[in-house]
């Protein structure tokens, strides 16, 4: 296949199973069903709505005159940097192509926390920056808030007037959004296709937008995708690498490999926080999911358990992420995946938005829809209503303080965690909530805190501490981003997961415009309906407020969690 190779190696029992698999699919024309848009191929509960990303390829291709002209407009306007605000799929594949690429003057900004807002906006000239507004409904909270912060903020430098100027929106037609943009005088309105997901929008015009703003070859990589997509027409299940991928996936779910263990070369490593946001959102429902497990230290073969698969997606001469024979003779089931260039990212984006949907109905899912996340969010308003409406938030009581750390959980679990410890301390009940973790379950950090380089480092310590003593598999999220990312699979897939979420109060508040919570709000309204949503999923969570320093917080912490 042009610009990529893939191969793979399972063990015996998962080579007879994918057989099996692809046999039954290709008895079934299940391929023409898929590019025939038949939702029976999943659960026949409106999946055909959502399928426009199969096709979307080809449309931008025939619509590349959008593209070009904005990235003229862009470079003839002169701006020094550029600001992409979104969440989710609005967010993770321009970050991948940012890093990749390496656009130093493009920015993301996909958290409420106040300290993350005024370090973005510390690094523009706000008079000099375009912005670009990503909201496929126009109605997400977060898009909202920081639309209306860097608005007024621009206005103050340049008039109100004149602020649209700065200004551009992507968002479905009719939206709220797009009322707004217009309202306001943006420079440009873009519109995303309704039928394409958010999660599967890279090669749609929530990717391609922000490719063309950083100066990109739009066509290329759309080329790079469509190549790959009209390969994964072929009927032949056994020669569709789509759906040979997919399917891999999806078998080994079923023998209980269910972790997705990526790694990437450095070149393209914020690829595989798009990858947890794609399967987890799209596969972790109903009781199931694939967990996919991005950044964690490689281990020595013999370290890891059998709930494991592992993928190494890597570019064409650089350095092999991990040693994937070892794993394999170690009995684990491994995927190579290498990317001739850099724009090959474009053929790599839809190779797995299709395996992605493979997986989902071979795990009989539908993988278009969100229900969790959708849950968050309205816990989340619940509050923020509740602040509009009284200027307080809830009244919190933990269950246990000490030298300024609060912990809270549901009554029941601090109970369990209180019972198994001989002296209540942090140290104990944090080791005591380590020590819940069983075989074939997975660990997970949940930090509503600033995502910068220092934090990044001490939260891994706790990663790789518990790790080294659990031997499970870990994940390491910033909230609220990983809310509409791996979110879902933690609230909606299988109880096998323990998590420790971590919040800090706020050195400096920001106002958000027009409302009367302000950013510090909102992300506590956010980390408190994730927490209240997984503790009503009867997850084993534990919350550590560490206060207001969260640099000697977090080392605390980590001594305390013996790292």
């Amino acid at each position: 296949m042009p610009d990529h190779s893939f191969t793979f190696s399972l063990p015996d029992a998962l080579n007879s199973a994918l057989s099996d698999e692809l046999a039954a699919w290709q008895a079934d024309g299940t391929v023409n069903r898929i590019w025939q848009k038949d939702a029976d191929v999943w659960t026949g509960s409106g999946e055909d709505r959502w399928l426009g990303w199969l096709d979307i390829v080809d449309r931008e291709l025939g619509d590349l005159k959008k593209y070009e002209e904005l990235k003229e407009d862009v470079r003839d306007a002169g701006f020094q940097d550029i600001l992409l605000m979104g969440m989710g799929g609005s967010s993770l594949c321009p970050e991948v192509l940012a890093h990749t690429f390496g656009k130093t003057n493009f920015h993301i900004l996909d958290s409420t926390v106040p300290a993350q807002v005024k370090t973005v906006e510390s690094r523009l000239d706000l008079s000099k920056t375009l912005f670009i507004v990503a909201s496929k409904s126009g109605t997400t909270l977060e898009p909202n808030c920081f639309k209306q912060y860097f608005f007024e903020r621009v206005a103050e430098f340049v008039g109100k007037e004149s602020a649209g100027r700065q200004f551009i929106a992507i968002t479905d037609p009719g939206s709220k959004m797009e009322e707004v943009a217009r309202e306001d005088g943006f420079r440009h309105i873009i519109f995303g296709e309704p039928t394409v997901g958010g999660r599967f929008s890279a090669l749609s015009p929530f990717g391609m937008t922000a490719a063309a703003a950083m100066g990109l070859d739009v066509k290329r990589l759309l080329s790079s995708g469509s190549e790959v997509a009209e390969l994964y027409r072929r009927d032949v299940a056994s020669r569709n690498v789509g759906v040979v991928l997919g399917l891999i996936l999806g078998v080994c779910h079923r023998a209980g490999r269910d972790k997705l263990t990526i790694f990437t070369s450095p070149e393209i490593s914020r690829l595989g926080a798009w990858l947890e946001q794609l399967i987890a959102e799209s596969t972790g429902k109903n009781g199931v999911a694939i967990i996919p497990v991005d950044g964690e230290p490689p281990q020595p073969a013999v370290s890891y358990g059998s709930d494991r698969v592992f993928v190494q997606v890597r570019l064409a001469g650089s350095d092999i992420p991990i040693d994937l024979a070892a794993l394999h003779a170690a009995g684990h089931p491994v995927i190579d995946i290498e990317l001739a260039d850099r724009y090959s990212l474009g053929g790599e984006f839809f190779r797995w938005e299709f395996a992605t949907a493979v997986a989902g109905a071979a795990m009989g899912i539908n993988p278009f829809d969100q229900p969790d996340v959708e849950s968050a969010k309205i816990e989340a308003r619940k509050i923020t209503d509740q602040f509009e409406a009284s200027g307080e938030l809830p009244a919190e009581q933990p269950f246990f303080e000490e030298a300024g750390f609060k912990l809270f959980s549901s009554e029941a679990y601090a109970s369990r965690l209180m019972e198994m410890v001989d002296e209540p301390r942090i140290s104990e009940l944090l080791s005591a909530h380590c020590s819940n973790i069983d075989d074939g379950d997975y660990f997970a950090v949940l930090a509503y805190l600033e995502m910068n380089q220092e934090n990044e480092e001490l939260l891994k310590r706790i990663r790789a501490r518990t790790l080294e003593q659990r031997l499970a598999a870990t994940c390491l999220g910033f909230g609220p981003r990983f809310l509409h990312s791996t979110g879902q699979a933690y609230k909606g897939g299988a109880n096998n997961g323990v998590f420790l979420q971590i919040t800090s109060d706020d050195t400096e508040d920001l106002a958000v415009p027009g409302q009367k919570f302000t950013f510090g709000v909102v992300k506590a309204a956010q980390s408190l309906g994730d927490l209240q949503v997984l503790l009503d999923r009867g997850r084993r969570a534990l919350r550590v407020h560490i206060g207001a320093d969260v640099a000697e917080g977090l080392k605390t912490l980590c001594r305390n969690y013996g790292c």
